[in-house]
C-alpha cells in the first residue's frame, strides 16, 4: 500500500465496500435464520456469534500493533472502536430505521457492556504507582491482566450459552426459519463473516497509509481512522440489519462488539506483550473519558427507549460521535 497512488487506494476502497455490503447481506440473513432454528433471540446471536466474527479485524490489528511496539495504536483501536460502534454505527443504523429492542436481553448485556468499559479503565490505573505521573507519563495494563480478560471472555461466552438455553425467546422474536440444517446455515453465516472481515482487512492498510502520509499521531490514528476501519464489519452489519428490519440483531452486535473490544481485543493485545500494554497519557485525559461518556449516554438512552431505539436518540449518538471525533483530533495533535 505504501507506494500506491491515491487514486488506486480509492479504487481499492470502493471494491472492498462492495464486497462488505454483499457479505453483510449473507451474514444478516443467516444470523436471523440461525436465531429461528436455535430458538435464540437475534440480539443474543448478534452479541455472541456475530460479534466474535466482526471483531476479528480489531483483534488482529491490536495484536500486531502491540507486538510491533505501537501501544497507542493497539489500545486506541480498541477504545476508538467502542466509541465508533456505539456512537457512529448505532446512530446511523437508528436513523435508517427504529431498532427493535428485547428489553430483558439488552439490559442484561448492556450492563456487561458498561462494566467492561469501566473494567478497562480501572485495569489501567490499579497497577500504576500512586506518584501523580498518570497524566504525564501514562500507565500500563500488565500482561497478566490480558490473560484475565481472555478468561473473562470465555466466561462471558459460556454464560451467554447458558442464557440461550434458558428459553428467553418469545415467539415474535423468531425470524423466518428455513427448511435446511443448522450446519449449512452456520457455514453460510461464516462465509458472510469471512467476506466482511476479509474486505475490511484490505481496507485497513489503505486507511493507515493515508493517515501516515498526513502525519497523524499513532494514538489518534488508532482511536479514529483505524478504529473506523476495523469497525466496518459492525457498520455494514448494523446498517444491513436495520434495512432488513432486524434492529435487535444490530443492537446485539454492537453491545457484544463493545464487550469483546475489552475482553478479546485488549486482552489479546496485552497478553502477547511481556511488559504489558502501555497506556499513553492522552487516554486518561481524553479517550477514556470519551469512551465512558458514550457508554453512559447509551445506557441512559436504552433505559428511556423501552421497546425500540428511535431516530431522535440516533441523532444524539451521531452528534456525540462527531463531537468526540473533533475533540480527539484537536486534543490528540502534537503541540
Amino acid at each position: 500500500m505504501q507506494g500506491a497512488p491515491l487514486v488506486a487506494l480509492l479504487l481499492i476502497i470502493a471494491v472492498m465496500i462492495y464486497l462488505l455490503a454483499k457479505g453483510a447481506d449473507i451474514l444478516v440473513d443467516e444470523a436471523v435464520t440461525l436465531s429461528a432454528q436455535w430458538g435464540v433471540p437475534k440480539m443474543l446471536i448478534g452479541a455472541t456469534i456475530v460479534s466474535l466474527g466482526t471483531t476479528l479485524p480489531e483483534t488482529s490489528v491490536s495484536v500486531v500493533a502491540a507486538l510491533s511496539g505501537t501501544p497507542g495504536l493497539a489500545l486506541g483501536n480498541a477504545v476508538g472502536s467502542i466509541i465508533a460502534d456505539t456512537g457512529l454505527i448505532l446512530g446511523i443504523a437508528t436513523l435508517i430505521a427504529p431498532l427493535k429492542l428485547n428489553p430483558h436481553v439488552v439490559n442484561r448485556q448492556g450492563w456487561i457492556q458498561l462494566g467492561s468499559g469501566v473494567l478497562l479503565v480501572l485495569s489501567s490505573i490499579l497497577f500504576v504507582p500512586a506518584n501523580g505521573t498518570l497524566f504525564s507519563k501514562g500507565g500500563r495494563i500488565p500482561q497478566f491482566v490480558g490473560f484475565v480478560f481472555l478468561a473473562l471472555l470465555v466466561g462471558y461466552i459460556l454464560l451467554s450459552i447458558q442464557w440461550a438455553r434458558s428459553g428467553l425467546l418469545a415467539a415474535e422474536d423468531r425470524g423466518p426459519e428455513r427448511t435446511r440444517s443448522s450446519l449449512l446455515t452456520g457455514s453460510l453465516l461464516l462465509l458472510g463473516v469471512a467476506m466482511v472481515v476479509g474486505a475490511s482487512e484490505v481496507l485497513i492498510p489503505a486507511v493507515r497509509e493515508v493517515a501516515t502520509r498526513l502525519h497523524i499521531p499513532d494514538s489518534v490514528i488508532g482511536a479514529t481512522l483505524v478504529a473506523f476501519g476495523t469497525s466496518l464489519p459492525e457498520l455494514v452489519t448494523a446498517v444491513t440489519s436495520a434495512r432488513k428490519g432486524h434492529g435487535d440483531l444490530a443492537v446485539g452486535n454492537i453491545i457484544g462488539a463493545d464487550i469483546l473490544n475489552v475482553l478479546f481485543v485488549t486482552g489479546a493485545a496485552a497478553s502477547v506483550t511481556s511488559g504489558g500494554l502501555l497506556v499513553q497519557p492522552d487516554f486518561y485525559t481524553l479517550y477514556f473519558p470519551i469512551m465512558l461518556t458514550v457508554l453512559v449516554v447509551f445506557r441512559i438512552g436504552i433505559f428511556m427507549s423501552k421497546e425500540s431505539m428511535k431516530r431522535p436518540f440516533g441523532m444524539v449518538l451521531l452528534a456525540l460521535y462527531i463531537l468526540v471525533t473533533v475533540v480527539s483530533y484537536v486534543g490528540g495533535r502534537p503541540r
